[in-house]
Protein backbone atom coordinates (compact mmCIF):
# COMPACT_ATOMS: atom_id res chain seq x y z
CA UNK A 1 0.00 0.00 0.00
CA UNK A 2 2.55 2.31 0.88
CA UNK A 3 4.31 2.36 -2.68
CA UNK A 4 0.87 2.74 -4.22
CA UNK A 5 0.42 5.77 -2.32
CA UNK A 6 3.85 7.08 -2.79
CA UNK A 7 2.89 6.97 -6.40
CA UNK A 8 0.05 8.62 -6.33
CA UNK A 9 1.63 11.79 -4.19
CA UNK A 10 4.72 11.36 -7.07
CA UNK A 11 1.57 11.98 -9.61
CA UNK A 12 -0.13 14.80 -7.70
CA UNK A 13 3.26 15.89 -7.63
CA UNK A 14 3.99 15.89 -11.41
CA UNK A 15 0.94 17.64 -12.30
CA UNK A 16 1.33 20.68 -9.94
CA UNK A 17 4.98 21.17 -11.77
CA UNK A 18 3.06 20.50 -15.04
CA UNK A 19 0.62 23.14 -14.16
CA UNK A 20 2.77 25.70 -13.00
CA UNK A 21 5.79 25.59 -15.85
CA UNK A 22 2.90 25.37 -18.33
CA UNK A 23 1.35 28.45 -16.96
CA UNK A 24 4.38 30.16 -16.84
CA UNK A 25 5.93 29.32 -20.86
CA UNK A 26 1.99 29.96 -21.66
CA UNK A 27 1.82 33.58 -20.11
CA UNK A 28 5.35 34.11 -21.50
CA UNK A 29 4.51 33.14 -24.89
CA UNK A 30 1.31 35.30 -25.23
CA UNK A 31 3.41 37.98 -24.49
CA UNK A 32 5.94 37.49 -26.87
CA UNK A 33 3.84 36.11 -29.78
CA UNK A 34 1.38 39.23 -29.41
CA UNK A 35 2.98 42.45 -27.59
CA UNK A 36 3.85 44.94 -29.57
CA UNK A 37 7.88 45.30 -29.47
CA UNK A 38 7.46 48.92 -27.79
CA UNK A 39 5.65 47.24 -25.02
CA UNK A 40 8.15 43.79 -24.71
CA UNK A 41 11.20 46.52 -24.41
CA UNK A 42 10.26 47.89 -21.35
CA UNK A 43 9.75 43.96 -19.64
CA UNK A 44 12.52 42.29 -21.48
CA UNK A 45 15.56 44.98 -23.06
CA UNK A 46 16.77 42.02 -24.99
CA UNK A 47 13.88 41.91 -27.57
CA UNK A 48 15.56 45.69 -28.85
CA UNK A 49 18.68 43.71 -30.31
CA UNK A 50 16.36 40.57 -31.37
CA UNK A 51 14.78 40.13 -34.59
CA UNK A 52 10.67 40.13 -34.18
CA UNK A 53 10.58 36.93 -36.57
CA UNK A 54 12.49 34.91 -33.77
CA UNK A 55 10.80 36.84 -30.73
CA UNK A 56 7.47 35.59 -32.18
CA UNK A 57 8.57 32.28 -33.04
CA UNK A 58 9.85 31.54 -29.12
CA UNK A 59 6.41 33.04 -28.12
CA UNK A 60 4.75 30.44 -30.21
CA UNK A 61 7.44 27.46 -29.02
CA UNK A 62 6.56 28.52 -25.77
CA UNK A 63 2.89 28.47 -25.95
CA UNK A 64 2.94 25.05 -28.10
CA UNK A 65 5.31 23.84 -25.07
CA UNK A 66 3.05 24.42 -22.04
CA UNK A 67 -0.01 23.02 -24.19
CA UNK A 68 2.04 20.36 -24.48
CA UNK A 69 2.75 19.83 -20.84
CA UNK A 70 -0.75 19.66 -20.11
CA UNK A 71 -3.28 18.45 -23.09
CA UNK A 72 -1.44 14.96 -23.44
CA UNK A 73 -2.26 14.20 -20.16
CA UNK A 74 -5.82 15.73 -19.05
CA UNK A 75 -6.90 14.13 -22.94
CA UNK A 76 -5.00 10.78 -22.62
CA UNK A 77 -4.20 11.17 -25.90
CA UNK A 78 -0.16 10.35 -26.88
CA UNK A 79 0.80 11.22 -23.23
CA UNK A 80 4.35 10.39 -24.56
CA UNK A 81 3.91 13.91 -25.58
CA UNK A 82 4.36 15.59 -22.18
CA UNK A 83 7.73 14.23 -21.91
CA UNK A 84 8.93 15.24 -25.26
CA UNK A 85 7.69 18.89 -24.83
CA UNK A 86 9.41 19.01 -21.31
CA UNK A 87 12.65 18.19 -23.30
CA UNK A 88 11.48 20.46 -25.79
CA UNK A 89 11.02 23.57 -22.85
CA UNK A 90 14.71 22.52 -21.27
CA UNK A 91 16.28 23.20 -24.62
CA UNK A 92 14.52 26.38 -25.06
CA UNK A 93 15.95 27.05 -21.71
CA UNK A 94 19.17 26.04 -22.40
CA UNK A 95 19.48 27.86 -25.86
CA UNK A 96 17.92 31.25 -23.60
CA UNK A 97 20.76 30.41 -21.08
CA UNK A 98 23.12 30.76 -23.79
CA UNK A 99 22.15 33.97 -25.11
CA UNK A 100 22.14 35.88 -21.78
CA UNK A 101 25.44 34.66 -20.95
CA UNK A 102 26.48 35.87 -24.37
CA UNK A 103 24.86 39.11 -23.53
CA UNK A 104 26.17 39.23 -20.15
CA UNK A 105 22.86 39.07 -18.30
CA UNK A 106 23.72 36.58 -15.97
CA UNK A 107 21.29 37.37 -13.15
CA UNK A 108 19.00 35.85 -15.60
CA UNK A 109 20.29 32.63 -16.03
CA UNK A 110 18.90 31.67 -12.25
CA UNK A 111 15.32 31.27 -13.47
CA UNK A 112 16.87 29.65 -16.67
CA UNK A 113 18.04 26.75 -14.60
CA UNK A 114 15.21 26.63 -12.09
CA UNK A 115 13.16 26.19 -15.30
CA UNK A 116 15.64 23.59 -17.29
CA UNK A 117 15.31 21.14 -14.14
CA UNK A 118 11.86 21.62 -13.77
CA UNK A 119 11.32 20.58 -17.06
CA UNK A 120 13.69 17.69 -16.57
CA UNK A 121 12.03 16.25 -13.55
CA UNK A 122 8.74 16.31 -15.63
CA UNK A 123 10.24 14.73 -18.33
CA UNK A 124 11.83 12.10 -16.35
CA UNK A 125 8.67 11.85 -13.63
CA UNK A 126 6.39 11.26 -16.91
CA UNK A 127 9.00 8.79 -18.83
CA UNK A 128 10.14 6.79 -16.22
CA UNK A 129 8.38 7.17 -12.62
CA UNK A 130 4.64 7.78 -13.00
CA UNK A 131 3.80 7.23 -16.99
CA UNK A 132 0.21 8.48 -18.16
CA UNK A 133 -1.63 5.63 -19.50
CA UNK A 134 -2.96 6.14 -23.11
CA UNK A 135 -7.20 5.96 -23.48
Amino acid sequence: MTNQTNIKAFNIGLWIAQALLALMFIMAGIMKASQPLEVLAESLPWVTSTPLGLIRFIGISEILGGLGLLLPGILRIKPFLITWAALGLALVMILAAGFHASRGEFSSIGMNMILIALALFIAWGRSKKAPINSK
